[in-house]
């Protein structure tokens, strides 16, 4: 009596899986191109225990970025007017005497 194989804990390759025509590495380039891993060095890799927290502090200095740039845009336009409502206002009688002495 012959015993039946057994298959490895360890073991996830079945014998019906047949690889005889399959191509080593065929979409390791277009995978490579749009991949997006970063490596970390080790120090900041301490300072980020995993992606969820790295994301978040992306996100955060991003958004301070795009803050920023847009109050120096406004600081920049500095010599406008003011707005209507702050500005003096005077009757049309008024105006038409002439200036104030």
């Amino acid at each position: 009596m012959k015993k039946a194989k057994t298959l490895a804990a360890d073991d996830d390759m079945l014998p019906e899986y047949d690889f005889s025509g399959a191509v080593r590495g065929k979409y390791y380039e277009r995978f490579r191109e749009s991949s997006n891993v970063v490596v970390l060095d080790p120090d900041v890799s301490k300072a980020f225990p995993n992606a969820a927290s790295v994301n978040q502090a992306l996100r955060t200095l991003a958004s301070v970025a795009r803050r920023s740039v847009g109050v120096a845009h406004r600081a920049s336009s500095s010599t406008r007017r003011p707005n209507k409502p702050m500005q003096l206002k005077r009757s049309a009688k008024a105006r038409r005497r002439g200036p104030r002495s």
